[in-house]
């Protein structure tokens, strides 16, 4: 089989995962065209991408990759939003707060993913030898979608959901979560960028603040605030729709096993594998989840 008719391959595999997912995961969803909105949203998810895909592809750019995975997701936020609305009048409390949590995230992190890229000249390494191949660079985006689809799937459950339950202790517990998890990020990614602006940390690994807590604080800040919506959608879910789950669990292995942690921690060690200062640093702090350094042996 060619390379390219195994990227063919995935990109239908994804889009026929995504869509069947967003189906039953979304069984409680109000419907539109008799079918579930959040299996809209999947298809809204993969158009948008596709159609980012080609002229990114004919640019062999991914300078805006990043950009359309915040759009994907106020995108899909938003339908779900307006699909509720028009179907039942009105977003609940629970809605409108978990609403409003997707879109302050996907624009802080959006703009600072966008801003970060600019400055290393508008190209991410990841994708140095995949945009110029259109199949591959094609299943790069497909599977934004999917990453889109998965992750926010407890967020649309909650929006689109026929149930609503009155504010309970779920809610403020999930709420609380979520904050904990959006300041680690917000403040981990700020320390990260002050740390690198300065001239005398060239070259330099990062050990200060949150970074000294954990060596991916903002890994950690990212699973928990998706935690927290997931608590928040506890109360509402029933039968298939329960399939959101998946989402602070494929978050969790996204960034664990596949494309973060694992990543970072080899970069790591090919530049400071031999430093005995970040021996040190390993040897004493947690990957992921942070301690104190007072309590670090």
């Amino acid at each position: 089989m060619s390379k390219a008719i195994k990227s063919f391959t995935v990109v239908a595999f994804v889009t026929i995962f995504a869509l069947a997912f967003a189906f039953f995961a979304g069984a409680n969803s109000v419907q539109v065209y008799d079918a579930p909105t959040m299996y809209w949203c999947a298809w809204m998810a993969l158009v948008i991408n596709w159609l980012a895909f080609i002229p990114s592809a004919a640019a062999q750019s991914d300078k805006f990759y990043d950009s359309f995975g915040a759009i994907t997701y106020l995108s899909v936020t938003a339908l779900a939003c307006y699909a509720a609305v028009t179907t039942m009048g009105s977003l609940d409390t629970r809605g409108i707060v978990v609403a409003a949590m997707v879109a302050i995230w996907c624009i802080r992190l959006g703009t600072f993913l966008f801003i970060r890229i600019q400055a290393k000249g508008g190209s991410d390494s990841r994708f140095e030898k995949i945009k110029k191949n259109p199949p591959r660079f094609l299943a790069a985006w497909t599977l934004q979608a999917l990453w889109v689809i998965l992750t926010a799937s407890a967020a649309l459950a909650i929006i689109t959901n026929e149930t609503r339950e009155p504010i309970g202790i779920f809610f403020w517990v999930g709420a609380a979560i979520w904050v904990i998890g959006m300041a680690f990020e917000t403040i981990a990614d700020a320390q990260k960028s002050a740390f690198k602006s300065k001239d005398e940390n060239d070259g330099d690994f990062i050990n200060v603040g949150l970074w000294r807590w954990s060596r991916h604080p903002n890994y950690f800040g990212e699973i928990t605030l998706w935690t927290g919506i997931f608590v928040i959608a506890i109360p509402v879910l029933s039968g298939m729709s329960w399939l959101v789950v998946i989402s602070p669990i494929f978050v969790y292995l996204l960034l664990t096993r596949i494309s973060g942690i694992n990543l970072q921690e080899e970069q790591a060690k090919e530049r400071w594998g031999d430093d005995p200062e970040y021996q040190e640093y390993r040897r004493k702090t947690p990957v992921l989840f942070p301690k104190p350094p007072a309590a670090q042996g």
